[in-house]
This record gives structure tokens, C-alpha cells and sequence, in this order.
């Protein structure tokens, strides 16, 4: 399954502060048809994600019925990604 959509990046400040991307209700609601042949718990979702001209492979979490793609550091500084920025997102997910 390949999605793509726009989100703006968002911050957790948490014990750990990190940086986030909603996935739309719509897309959510397609990752959903799927979720329980691809989670490894959780109700984390294993994806390759590509935002630019970077590709890396994490997991979606889950939140407020929906799920969020996690940014580490690494990739906004490779593709230049500030608080509130909106980003096109690629996810895959191998079903």
C-alpha cells in the first residue's frame, strides 16, 4: 500500500521531545483495512517513509484514532524541516 498526502510537523514535549506528522483521516481510515495484518503490537505500523529526498523506515503510532509519522532529527536537518513546516509525506506499507 502507497500513500502520499501534506502535513504540518508538530512537536511532543515529552521526556523525549519529538516531531511528528498526522497521517489524514482519510488515509488513516485505508491504513485501518490493514492494520491488523501489519502490526507488531501496539497498534504500531511498521512503514518506509520518504519526505524529499530522504527515505527511512519507522513505524506509525497511534493517536486520537489515528496515527502519526514520527521525524527524527536526522531527517529535518537532511531536508531543512522546521516546527510548523508542511511536508509531503510517502508512506508504504508492505502488506
Amino acid at each position: 500500500m502507497e500513500l502520499e498526502f501534506d502535513g504540518r510537523v508538530w512537536e511532543w514535549r515529552g521526556p523525549a521531545p519529538y516531531h511528528f506528522v498526522s497521517v489524514p483521516e482519510d488515509e488513516c481510515e485505508e491504513i485501518a483495512l490493514t492494520a491488523s495484518a501489519v502490526t507488531y503490537g501496539w497498534g504500531m505500523i511498521p512503514v518506509a517513509v520518504a519526505i524529499g529526498e530522504t527515505r527511512w523506515t519507522t513505524s506509525l503510532w497511534p493517536k486520537d484514532g489515528g496515527y502519526v509519522v514520527p521525524l527524527k532529527d536526522a531527517v529535518r536537518r537532511a531536508e531543512a524541516i522546521t516546527l510548523d513546516d508542511i511536508v509531503s509525506v510517502r508512506l508504504t506499507i508492505d502488506v
